[in-house]
C-alpha cells in the first residue's frame, strides 16, 4: 500500500515533489526547504535516461539564466558516503546551463529518495516536458523494468501515460541501432520507428525515409507493400505434361492437374471431383487386391 501510494503521488508531477502545491506534500516524505548550493557540489544521475542535449536550447536557457537567474529549484539527493555532494535527480538540463552562465551556486531542493524514485522522477520530469527523445523515452522505461520489475501498466501509472503508449515506446528498442539513431537525432519520428519494427532491411528503409521526408503514413504503405508476398508466375508446362494430363483426365473423367518442380524430380498430381459419388469412383479405380 505504501509503494502504491507512493506511485500514485509521483504521477502527479514534479510540483508536489518541489513543494509547490501546498498541503499535498507532509512532512513525512522530507522534503526540505529551497537552499542554495554550489555548482560543484551536484553531480548528474547516471540513471537518467536524457543523454542528448540541444547545444542551441542550452545557450539560450543559459542567457535566461544571466538575467533572471534560475527560476525552478533543481531536486537533488544527498551521495551517502560523499559530504556535501548532491546528485541531481531532476533539473539537470537547468545545471548545465547555469554552468554555462558563470553561476556559481544554485537553488535546490534537497530529497531523501531511493535509486527507483530517483529513476522515475527523472523520467516524470522528461516526459512531462517532452524533453526525452523517444529512444531516451524507451531506455528509461526499460531500466524500471529491468532493475525494478514493473509492468508496462505499472509504468503507466507511475508515468502518467497510457498502457498502449508505454508498450509501443519500449518496442521501438527492437530496431537496430541505426535506426534508434534516427529516432535519437530526430530525423524519425515514434511513429515511423514503429512502421519499421520487425522488418526486414529496416535500417536501408529508414534512409529512404528521411531522404524522401515520408509521413508516418506513407511509412507504413511502405511496409504493407513490402510485407505483402508477390503473387507466384505459374510455371509454363511442356506439351508431355500437357497430355498426360488430358490423357489422365479422358480416362477418369475427371479434372487431372499435373504440378512438376522444374528444379526437383518431384511434383504432385491433383484429380478434382464434384461430387461424392465421384470421390467414390475414383477411390475404387484406385484400390487394388
Amino acid at each position: 500500500m505504501v509503494e502504491d501510494a507512493a506511485k500514485r503521488r509521483l504521477g502527479r508531477g514534479l510540483a508536489s515533489l518541489i513543494g509547490d502545491v501546498g498541503g499535498d506534500v507532509a512532512a513525512s516524505e522530507q522534503v526540505r526547504p529551497p537552499r542554495r548550493l554550489p555548482i560543484a557540489n551536484l553531480k548528474p544521475n547516471p540513471r537518467n535516461p536524457r543523454r542528448d542535449f540541444d547545444a542551441a536550447e542550452l545557450d539560450d536557457l543559459a542567457s535566461s539564466i544571466r538575467e533572471k537567474g534560475v527560476v525552478q529549484p533543481i531536486l537533488v539527493r544527498p551521495v551517502a558516503d560523499a559530504i556535501n555532494t548532491f546528485e541531481i535527480i531532476a533539473g539537470v538540463r537547468g545545471w548545465r546551463a547555469a554552468q554555462k552562465s558563470g553561476l556559481h551556486g544554485v537553488p535546490v531542493v534537497v530529497r531523501e529518495v531511493s535509486d527507483m524514485e530517483a529513476l522515475e522522477l527523472a523520467i516524470i520530469e522528461n516526459v512531462q516536458r517532452s524533453d526525452l527523445n523517444p529512444i531516451e523515452e524507451a531506455r528509461g522505461y526499460q531500466q524500471l523494468v529491468d532493475d525494478h520489475g514493473y509492468s508496462a501498466a505499472e509504468l503507466a501509472g507511475v508515468i502518467g501515460k497510457s498502457r498502449p503508449h508505454v508498450a509501443n515506446t519500449l518496442s521501438l528498442l527492437k530496431l537496430p541501432e541505426p535506426v534508434r539513431a534516427y529516432l535519437s537525432e530526430g530525423r524519425l519520428t515514434a511513429g515511423h520507428g514503429r512502421a519499421l519494427i520487425n522488418v526486414d532491411d529496416a535500417e536501408a528503409l529508414a534512409r529512404r525515409i528521411v531522404e524522401d521526408g515520408m509521413s508516418v503514413r506513407e511509412a507504413e504503405a511502405m511496409r504493407q507493400s513490402r510485407t505483402v508476398k508477390p503473387r507466384r508466375t505459374p510455371v509454363e508446362k511442356d506439351a508431355d505434361t500437357r497430355a498426360i494430363e488430358k490423357d489422365l483426365s479422358d480416362k477418369l473423367g475427371l479434372n487431372v492437374t499435373i504440378n512438376h518442380k522444374s528444379d526437383s524430380e518431384s511434383g504432385e498430381i491433383r484429380i478434382a471431383y464434384r461430387t461424392l459419388d465421384q470421390f467414390d469412383d475414383v477411390c475404387r479405380r484406385l484400390k487394388w487386391d
